[in-house]
C-alpha cells in the first residue's frame, strides 16, 4: 500500500503548467471583483481559460458552446448541435452575480474530491509496480508475483493522495501471473471480467430506489496502461487477444516496458509496427482528445508518441553536477527517468495525470459505461418509453410477454419431458429383450456343462467302483479278474 500519511510530493522536474490549471488565489476561491463586477483572475471552469480583466474568451470545452463575456454582457454564444431554436441574446446593464458559479463548482469539486482508478496489465517482470512508484512519487507495497499461478489473479491496492487541495482516491489493479498460462483467450476474459463486474456494480446501485452516487465508492477503471514486451518483433499473440477484448471496456494506452533495452531507431521502428499491427487487427486503443482548444496541440503531439516507451526507477543518482534524479544506473552510464530524451515517461505522466485525468473519467462514464449499460437493459428486455405515464401499461404488456414466455417453455418442456421418458423406456425394453437372450444362452451353457460334469461324475464313480472291487478280491488271496 501506498504511504497515505506522508504528503504528496512533487515530481522534480515538474512540467510547465498549460491555461487549464487552476490558478492560485492566496487561499480564496472566489476571486475579488472589483468595481465594474468582473473578476479580475481565476478559473471560469476546470478545463477553461482563465478570465482577465473580463475581456478574455472562454474555450469549447468538449463541444459545448462558446461565449465571450465583455463588461458583464454575453455577446451571441456559438450554438451547439443540441440547439434547433434561435434563443434571446439578454444583455446585461450590470453586475449580476451569477458568473461566480465556477467557482461554486471548484470548490465543490475540492472538498468532494476525486476517484482514479488504474488498471496495469502486463506480463510477470515488465515494471508495472517500479512505473506505478515512479508516476506518484510513492513506494507501493505489493506481494510478489509467484509465475506459478495457474490463473491470472488482478490485486487492488487502494489510497488516497492529496497534492494541493485536490484530494484523489487512488485505485491501482495489477495482473499477478498474466503471460504464465497456455490459454490466451482464458487469461484476456479473466480481465474482461473483472471490468464488466465494476459496470455490473455500479449498474445495480444506479437502478437502486434510493441510489448514494454521490457516496458510492466507483471501481469502474478510468485507464489501463498495457505493457508491452520489449522484443523489437512486434505483439505478441496474448497481447492482440488481451487488448482487443480490452479496448471495448476500457481506455487502453499501451506503454512499451523497459525502454532502455534498446536504441532509439530500433526503438521508432518498433512503435510504428506496434501502431500497424494494432490498424491490422482492428484494435481501437484510447486517442487523447483534440476537441478543446487549451489541450489540443499537447494532445496532438501526445498522441504521435502511442506508444509511450517508458522506463521506470526508484534509485536517485546524483550527476556530476551535484543535481540528483531519478535514473538507472548502468556501466557506462545511466538512464534519468524525467529526461524527455532518454524516455517518455514525462509525457507519459502529463498526458495520464495532468492533461487528460477527467477526459478518461468522462469517456468511462459516458461511452464506455453507457454502451455497457444499454446492452445489459436490452437483455433485461427493457425499452425506451418504459416509465412514466405509461409504465404500469409497459409493466403489465411485459408481464403478460412473461407469462406467455413461461406457458410457451412449460409446453416445450413437458413435451421433451414426454420425449425423454419414450426414449428411455425404448431403451430399457431393448436392454431387457437382451439381458433375457444374454441369460437364455447362459443357461443352455449352464445345462450343457452341467450334463457333462454329471457324465464324468458317473464315470468316476464306475471306475471307483470297480478299483475297490480288484482291491477287496486281492485282499481275499483271490486272483483278480482282469
Amino acid at each position: 500500500m501506498m504511504d497515505s500519511k506522508k504528503p504528496f510530493q512533487a515530481p522534480l522536474n515538474p512540467p510547465p503548467p498549460i491555461p487549464s490549471h487552476k490558478i492560485q488565489l492566496n487561499g480564496n476561491t472566489t476571486p475579488p471583483m472589483p468595481t465594474n463586477g468582473t473578476p479580475t483572475n481565476g478559473l471560469a471552469n476546470g478545463s477553461q481559460k482563465p478570465i482577465l480583466n473580463g475581456t478574455d474568451k472562454f474555450a469549447p470545452v468538449n463541444g459545448h458552446e462558446k461565449k465571450a463575456y465583455t463588461n458583464g454582457t454575453i455577446k451571441s454564444p456559438v450554438k451547439s448541435s443540441h440547439e434547433t431554436k434561435n434563443i434571446p441574446v439578454l444583455k446585461l446593464n450590470g453586475f449580476v452575480g451569477f458568473d461566480s458559479l465556477p467557482y461554486q463548482l471548484v470548490k465543490k469539486c475540492q472538498s468532494q474530491g476525486f476517484q482514479f482508478n488504474l488498471l496495469c496489465v502486463g506480463e510477470t517482470g515488465m515494471g508495472k509496480t517500479t512505473l506505478i512508484e515512479s508516476l506518484f512519487n510513492s513506494k507501493v507495497e505489493s506481494q510478489p508475483c509467484n509465475s506459478e499461478l495457474k490463473t491470472v489473479e488482478l490485486r487492488t491496492q487502494t489510497t488516497e493522495v492529496t497534492e494541493g487541495n485536490v484530494r484523489v482516491k487512488l485505485r491501482i489493479v495489477e495482473t499477478a501471473g498474466f503471460g504464465d498460462q497456455l490459454d490466451k483467450e482464458k487469461s484476456a476474459k479473466v480481465i474482461a471480467d473483472y471490468i464488466n463486474t465494476q459496470f455490473e456494480s455500479y449498474l445495480k446501485e444506479e437502478l437502486k430506489i434510493r441510489r448514494c452516487l454521490a457516496y458510492y465508492d466507483d471501481t469502474r477503471i478510468h485507464a489501463c496502461l498495457y505493457f508491452i514486451s520489449p522484443t523489437g518483433h512486434g505483439l505478441k499473440a496474448l497481447d492482440v487477444v488481451t487488448m482487443r477484448e480490452l479496448a471495448k471496456r476500457v481506455n487502453v494506452i499501451p506503454v512499451i516496458a523497459k525502454a532502455d533495452t534498446t536504441c532509439k531507431d530500433e526503438l521508432s521502428r518498433f512503435k510504428q509496427k506496434i501502431i500497424s499491427e494494432l490498424k491490422a487487427n482492428n484494435i481501437e486503443i484510447y486517442q487523447f482528445p483534440t476537441d478543446d482548444e487549451t489541450v489540443r496541440k499537447e494532445n496532438s503531439a501526445l498522441n504521435t508518441l502511442i506508444p509511450f516507451a517508458v522506463v521506470g526507477s526508484t534509485d536517485f543518482v546524483t550527476k556530476e553536477d551535484g543535481k540528483t534524479v531519478r535514473a538507472r544506473r548502468y556501466p557506462w552510464g545511466i538512464v534519468e527517468v524525467e529526461n524527455e530524451e532518454h524516455c517518455d515517461f514525462v509525457k507519459l505522466r502529463e498526458a495520464l495525470l495532468r492533461i487528460n485525468v477527467d477526459a478518461l473519467r468522462e469517456r468511462t462514464h459516458n461511452v464506455l459505461y453507457e454502451v455497457y449499460r444499454r446492452d445489459r437493459l436490452r437483455e433485461m428486455n427493457m425499452k425506451d418509453g418504459d416509465c412514466g405515464a405509461k409504465m404500469m401499461e409497459a409493466f403489465q404488456q411485459r408481464e403478460q410477454e412473461f407469462k406467455t414466455e413461461m406457458e410457451c417453455r412449460e409446453k416445450e418442456f413437458e413435451k421433451q419431458f414426454i420425449e425423454r421418458v419414450n426414449l428411455k423406456e425404448e431403451e430399457l425394453k431393448r436392454r431387457e429383450e437382451l439381458l433375457g437372450i444374454r441369460h437364455k444362452d447362459i443357461e443352455e451353457k449352464f445345462q450343457d456343462e452341467f450334463r457333462k460334469l454329471e457324465s464324468h461324475i458317473n464315470t468316476l464313480l464306475e471306475e471307483k467302483a470297480r478299483l475297490e472291487g480288484r482291491l477287496t478280491e486281492r485282499g481275499n488271496g483271490k486272483k483278480p479278474r482282469k
